[in-house]
């Protein structure tokens, strides 16, 4: 493993554990950033390089942990973009499994959004919002292969001193070929909430489902609610249905988190959640591209027009359809029920 993590990695380099160990004062509690169920992540000091960085500890009970392992090395240490999460080093010594990450002094969206860190300002949670989904056109369409992340959700993207995004975690990515389409079959794997329902179904990651994903979270920024929310009223416990349910309603604005009071740009955060309502369409064939979301959300084309009720999803196979033909209502589609998750399965 060494071997080929070294061939590949040219910019990452090879710690020792004693090096990591000592960075992080022998993995203190008290320096613990997260924890997930790949592991924790550390706040480490780099003393040779006078910097602080974050050392993801894979955690020896994790099922995939040695093929996440592997897989996060593979392919994030040959991405290059500025809402990535730059991917320092690596360690497997001692059966330890150590990743080395900048340290991004802002922690995760999550904790601004749910837990009370700090109240992101509308102006930052639109700049995030095209961050990250520059980071996804990034991934889909600007390297040499499509990277399916698989795992985009609020507590995967980090967030740096001037909150600007870095999109991280690649431990469930896959590569596919531009000219072999965008979809792998594969194990099922991800966060409930965020996944699309034809994986859930099918098993079957794509573009698209990755589009799903951010649309969930963009709905997230924009109200300050989690993707399912135990507590609400029946028809509130999906934030995609609440917000669908407004928008054809016409109270839209009802859905637009508390906490901002009337500190935002109205056009802004109608658009933002139009946008992340078109992203989680239950037919896959009638999302847009992470091309055409930064187009809509830059004011460079123009928001599509959305059917007021939230259509039943098609598992049948569509046709192809333009850009032009994404911004019409859907017809009504058979809808098939996607098979009961429980979040232990993930």
């Amino acid at each position: 493993m060494n071997n080929e993590f070294e061939m590949r990695a040219a910019g990452p380099r090879k710690f020792s554990y004693l090096e990591l160990a000592r960075s992080t004062a022998g993995f203190a509690e008290e320096g613990k950033l997260g924890q997930g169920g790949f592991g924790g992540v550390y706040k480490g000091f780099l003393e040779d390089q006078n910097t602080y960085v974050a050392v993801k500890r894979v955690s020896k009970t994790s099922r995939q942990g040695i093929k996440e392992y592997a897989s996060e090395v593979r392919v994030i240490s040959r991405l290059r973009h500025r809402n990535l999460v730059q991917l320092i080093g690596w360690c497997h010594e001692k059966g330890e499994l150590l990743l080395v990450y900048e340290y991004m002094e802002n922690g995760s969206l999550d904790f601004h959004l749910f837990k009370e860190k700090s109240l992101l300002t509308w102006s930052t949670r639109y700049k995030i919002a095209i961050g990250l989904a520059s980071a996804l056109f990034y991934l889909h369409e600007e390297w040499e292969q499509c990277v399916l992340h698989r795992d985009i959700k609020s507590s995967n993207v980090m967030l740096d001193s001037n909150f600007n995004v870095k999109l991280g975690d690649f431990g469930l990515a896959k590569l596919v070929d531009h000219e072999k389409g965008s979809q792998t079959t594969t194990r099922l794997a991800g966060t409930f909430g965020y996944m699309a329902p034809e994986y859930l179904l099918t098993g079957k990651a794509s573009k698209e489902s990755d589009v799903f994903s951010f649309g969930v979270v963009a709905l997230e920024i924009a109200c300050g609610r989690k993707p399912i929310v135990d507590e609400a009223q029946d028809n509130q416990i999906r934030l995609i249905d609440w917000v669908w349910d407004l928008f054809g309603s016409g109270i839209l604005l009802e859905a637009v988190d508390s906490r901002l009071k009337l500190a935002f740009e109205e056009e802004q955060i109608k658009r933002l959640m139009i946008v992340g309502l078109w992203c989680v369409h239950p037919d896959s064939g009638l999302r847009p591209t992470m091309r055409h979301t930064i187009q809509v959300l830059k004011y460079e084309a123009p928001l599509p027009v959305l059917p007021s009720k939230m259509p039943v999803a098609s598992y049948v196979t569509l046709p192809k359809v333009s850009n032009s033909d994404l911004s019409r209502p859907s017809t009504s589609a058979t809808y098939l029920t996607p098979p009961s998750v429980s979040n232990a399965d993930f």
